[in-house]
């Protein structure tokens, strides 16, 4: 996967990108798993902490450097004390658009002033490398088909695996997917008959690997099982069919 400058929830947001449907990715599933991206990257940093159930800043000084990340901490810091799974959704419209600008800044999409009707000012934005969206979609691939041990894929790179597999991102979805089982602590693997580990159990169990690689401490697993469950539910609500 492509390094820096790339955060944690820019490559989520570059993933959720279908450059044959630049709008798709401005919903509130993408939203919700920009959002957890960030609050799982501000986990690792040790800027923010689990306390109780309840996402705490750690101090009120400390900051990353990266607008989008000290952005969501100070609103962290401002706003009443929320559990995880309400934080991936509160104002996450916030996060989303504040990657989308660093996306544009990095070149990864490209910002198209429109008029809406000839007259009302827009703006769309649109893919700009697509390599770089590419191998974020390969590696993500690679990463959930287990072509190396758990253990030796890059933390990053697994957490960037197992929260797109809470979204059934394009890249992520399947059988077993984390849509399927709420959290990344899914069930032991099914066995068909003969005993053969059917698909959906094989993949449940390597998102589970990957969610151990991706959080190594038991505070930052809870977190990250915390906010894929909120993103899953999201999905699964997206992904509902509507009563007519």
């Amino acid at each position: 996967m492509p390094r820096d400058p790339l955060s944690l929830p820019a490559r989520l947001c570059l993933l959720a990108w279908d450059p044959a449907r630049p709008g798709a990715a401005d919903t509130a599933r993408v939203h919700h798993l920009v959002r957890a991206g960030a609050l799982v990257e501000l986990v690792r940093r040790g800027l923010l902490r689990d306390d109780d159930g309840v996402a705490t800043p750690a101090d009120l000084d400390s900051e990353t450097g990266d607008p989008v990340l000290d952005g969501l901490l100070e609103l962290v810091r401002e706003s009443l004390p929320h559990g995880w799974r309400p934080w991936v959704a509160l104002h996450a419209r916030v996060t989303f658009d504040a990657v989308r600008e660093q996306l544009v800044a990095e070149g990864c999409l490209r910002a198209e002033k429109k008029r809406v009707l000839g007259v009302f000012p827009s703006v769309e934005y649109a893919l700009a490398r697509r390599d770089t969206a590419q191998a974020l979609d390969g590696r993500v691939r690679e990463v959930l088909a287990g072509q190396a041990p758990a253990g030796e894929v890059p933390e990053r790179d697994a957490a960037v695996a197992v929260l797109a597999a809470a979204a059934e991102l394009g890249c992520a979805g399947g059988p077993g997917g984390a849509g399927e089982q709420g959290t990344v602590n899914g069930p032991g693997a099914a066995r068909g008959p003969g005993g053969a580990v059917d698909a959906g159990a094989r993949r449940r169990d390597r998102i589970a690997e990957l969610a151990g690689r991706a959080a190594p401490a038991p505070a930052l697993r809870g977190v990250l099982d915390e906010v894929c469950g909120a993103v899953s539910d999201e999905t699964a609500h997206t992904k509902a069919p509507t009563g007519g």
